[in-house]
C-alpha cells in the first residue's frame, strides 16, 4: 500500500476538550484492558516514527490508567553484541505478549528496513529479505490470535527542529537529545524513501499500518488513543463474564455478600 506522508502534515489543533476527552479515552482503555484480561486476549502495539515525534508521550497517556501487571513497554535500542550475532528477529521473540498481555514496542523490528538500511548497518540483501521475514513473523503471531496494531507518528522537519530546540532548552528533557537525532535528520530524504518501501511492502491485512499526524501534540495523542481503542473494540469480546459461582458463595459465607440487581 502506498502511503503519502505529505498528507499527514496539517498539524491542526484538537478541536474538542482535550483534558476531558483524554480522560474518557483513558477510562475506556482501562475497561478494555479488563475485558482483555478476562478473555485471555493478546495484543502487540508497535510504535514507529521520527525522532521527537511524540511516541513516548503518546505511550505514556495510553498506559496511564492500565494495570501494570498486564502490559509492558519495550524501548527498542541498538542491538547488543550478542543480538548482532543472531538473526535480527531473535531479540524480539521474548518481547511478544502472552495471553492477557499488551506488549508495546517503542521502535521495533522495523529497524531492519529503516535505520539499518539507511545507515548501512546491514547489507542490501539483508534489508531486502527483511520485508518477507517481517511479514512472516507478524503472520505467525496473528495466526495464534495476537492482535497487531502498527502506528507511525509523522512530523515535518520543522516540527522536529522545534521539539529538539525545546528539549535542549529544558534541563529536565535535554537528556533525550542525542547525536543520532541530528545524524538521522540529515538523511531525511533517505528515510522517506525507506518508509515508502516499508509501508508498501509490510502493510498487510493481518498487520496494517496507520499513520498519524504528529505535528500537533494534543491532537496526535487523542488520535493515537482513539485508534487503539477502536482496534481493541474489534478484537476484544465486549461482554463481561458472569461472576465465579464459587467466589460468590465464599463472599456470601464470609462477608454476607448479596448481589445487586
Amino acid at each position: 500500500m502506498y502511503i503519502d506522508l505529505s498528507q499527514y502534515e496539517d498539524g491542526k489543533k484538537y478541536p474538542g476538550g482535550y483534558d476531558a476527552d483524554l480522560k474518557s479515552l483513558q477510562d475506556h482503555m482501562s475497561r478494555l484492558q479488563a475485558l482483555h484480561i478476562l478473555h485471555g486476549v493478546r495484543t502487540l502495539i508497535i510504535f514507529e516514527g521520527w525522532d521527537a515525534a511524540g511516541k513516548g508521550g503518546a505511550i505514556k497517556r495510553m498506559t496511564s490508567s492500565l494495570d501494570p501487571r498486564y502490559y509492558q513497554v519495550f524501548s527498542v535500542t541498538a542491538p547488543t553484541v550478542e543480538e548482532k550475532d543472531k538473526h535480527f528477529l531473535w531479540r524480539f521473540w521474548n518481547k511478544l505478549p502472552g495471553k492477557r498481555e499488551i506488549s508495546i514496542w517503542d521502535r521495533s523490528h522495523y529497524g531492519r528496513v529503516l535505520v539499518e538500511r539507511v545507515e548501512g548497518f546491514c547489507t542490501e540483501a539483508e534489508w531486502r529479505r527483511g520485508y518477507d521475514e517481517i511479514n512472516e513473523f507478524e503472520l505467525r503471531q496473528s495466526e495464534i490470535g495476537t492482535k497487531i496494531i502498527k502506528i507511525f507518528l509523522h512530523v515535518t522537519a520543522e516540527t522536529q527542529d522545534k521539539v529538539l530546540t525545546e528539549r535542549l532548552d529544558d534541563p529536565a528533557k535535554r537528556w533525550k537529545v542525542t547525536a543520532e537525532d541530528f545524524r538521522n535528520r540529515g538523511r531525511r530524504g533517505d528515510y522517506i524513501a525507506a518508509l515508502e518501501d516499508m509501508f508498501e511492502r509490510t502493510h498487510t491485512h493481518w498487520a496494517p499500518w496507520t499513520v498519524i499526524d504528529g505535528n500537533n501534540q494534543k491532537a496526535a495523542r487523542i488520535a493515537v488513543l482513539t485508534h487503539v481503542v477502536q482496534e481493541l473494540e474489534k478484537s476484544v469480546p465486549q461482554a463481561f463474564p458472569d461472576a465465579n459461582s464459587e467466589i460468590v458463595a465464599l463472599a456470601q459465607q464470609e462477608i454476607g455478600y448479596s448481589a445487586k440487581g
